[in-house]
């Protein structure tokens, strides 16, 4: 008889406008880690802890917020949900609301993942490590990362995104800033900051630039309509326990807006050249999404020596692929998925990375729930359906069209979901980590989704509570179930 492995989600009433960001992305930690190994064929789906993790129960962080740490430079992964200087006040909300909030949280995402698409159809050696938190109390499905700019440093939040490359902040004058919980970023205040001409290698790097007295305008636009326009320029960084990186390319946002909310800026990490991993020639990086309602924190590492040497061959493995129209973007080695011990029949070419560059799998902080090419989701959805035909069903919520009814129900037992990739290796995914529930009531839905574009995406639902690394020098991506 096939293995159960148990874990928690528990029941309470939350009546927060953002509570439904922590119905994608703050449910406790559990797993089904080993069932790819005992080939367990179902998990155990604890309900009533499900919904009570989804209480707005945010605990203050005490400044400072860098802090010194065993790397020589460090940032931490700390949960946004913890900025309680800086929340909404909108916690006596009914169901009703809760659920307005998920189905503005998720058209956001398809906005996302549709720019994503859009993109490809138009085709130093210190270790360092930063905090990371969760944008909930924010509004925010993003996470965020708490670091210092400028000489002397200001400490700042800025969105942490793979599926980005420049980084940027908002700045003094302002001719258009949205609210941010920290001060914004004066330049004139710093010894470091210099402006970057128009000529120079740096700035041609830009995807869209411009002139202005002589020194480089840069210009991004998100597929949410968000936007940041400004001076690009050269400053310092400053990581977890003082270590800081000089002469780091970063866009000076003086008209700035869109869903940035919380945040002064992102972060981007990505793999094209003005990324931050590619400016301080990192040679591995790694994050960990922890859960986003729970007091602990995690860290953003970059360089640590675990990930600079081959890694441990007991890792779970994913290759890291290359896609030279689309430098930005992370893909993995994906060849298969398995829903209650059975492996889908995926056509070979479902997964692969075309001639062209469309195609293929990547993995993304910025996208929250995992999108699959339409064909592939299908299969998976309706051999998850075999798997909960005990489970009585109630209506699609939003993007989600396999959805359950579990009011008054302790736990129930849900099919085991695992991914495979080349080279041999699984990822088991916990319960928790793709049966989510989307409303104070007890209705949970299976957190995947159809995309028409050819590209699929693994989202930050799907990541949490997973260190997640990319050992840039061996090509590899490596997780870690519960090392956050």
């Amino acid at each position: 008889m096939a293995k159960t492995n148990l874990f928690s989600l528990h029941s309470s009433s939350i009546f927060s406008t953002f509570a439904i960001f922590t119905l994608l992305f703050s449910l406790p930690l559990a797993c089904c880690w080993n069932n790819y190994l005992s080939r367990s064929k179902a998990c155990i789906l604890n309900v009533t802890t499900s919904l009570q993790k989804i209480t707005p129960n945010f605990p203050k962080l005490n400044p400072p917020y860098l802090q010194s740490s065993n790397s020589s430079h460090s940032l931490k992964l700390v949960q946004s949900s913890n900025l309680t200087s800086f929340r909404y006040s909108y916690y006596q909300q009914n169901n009703d609301h809760y659920k307005s909030q998920l189905v503005y949280r998720v058209a956001r995402d398809s906005i996302r993942i549709k720019s994503i698409q859009n993109r490809l159809d138009v085709a130093i050696e210190p270790s360092l490590r930063s905090p990371i938190i969760s944008g909930i109390s924010q509004g925010s499905g993003e996470y965020f990362s708490r670091v210092g700019i400028g000489q002397p440093a200001r400490e700042i939040y800025v969105i942490i995104d793979t599926g980005s490359d420049l980084s940027w902040v908002q700045c003094e004058p302002c001719t258009q800033c949205y609210i941010q919980p920290d001060p914004i970023f004066d330049p004139s205040q710093s010894t470091s900051f210099v402006s970057l001409p128009c000529n120079s290698t740096t700035c041609n790097a830009l995807d869209e630039s411009e002139c202005h007295a002589g020194s480089c305008i840069y210009e991004v636009s998100y597929g949410d309509g968000s936007y940041t326009t400004g001076e690009f320029v050269t400053e310092t960084i400053t990581f977890d326990g003082g270590s800081s990186v000089g002469d780091f390319a970063i866009g000076c946002g003086h008209n700035n807006d869109g869903f940035f909310t919380g945040a002064s800026g992102l972060l981007g990490l990505g793999g094209g050249a003005l990324s931050l991993p590619s400016q301080i020639n990192a040679t591995s990086f790694s994050y960990c999404l922890v859960d986003r309602e729970s007091n602990s924190t995690s860290s953003l590492n970059f360089n640590t020596n675990t990930t600079i040497l081959p890694p441990d061959p007991t890792l779970i493995t994913a290759p890291l692929l290359s896609n030279p129209t689309a430098e930005t973007f992370y893909y993995l080695g994906l060849i298969g998925i398995s829903v209650g011990g059975t492996e889908l029949t995926v056509p070979t070419t479902a997964f692969q990375i075309d001639k062209d560059g469309s195609g293929g799998v990547i993995i993304d902080t910025g996208t929250a729930v995992t999108r699959l090419e339409t064909r592939v989701y299908e299969l998976l959805r309706d051999e998850f359906r075999k798997g909960t035909t005990h489970l009585p069903t109630t209506d699609e919520v939003a993007i989600f069209d396999t959805c359950y009814d579990l009011r008054g129900k302790e736990s129930v037992e849900v099919p085991t979901l695992e991914f495979h990739f080349a080279g041999g290796k699984t990822l088991a995914l916990p319960a928790k980590n793709y049966v989510i529930p989307v409303d104070t009531e007890g209705t949970f839905c299976l957190a995947f989704a159809p995309t028409t574009a050819s590209m699929s995406i693994i989202g930050n639902v799907q990541q949490e509570g997973i260190r997640v690394g990319f050992n840039l020098v061996y090509s590899l991506v490596t997780f870690e179930p519960n090392q956050c």
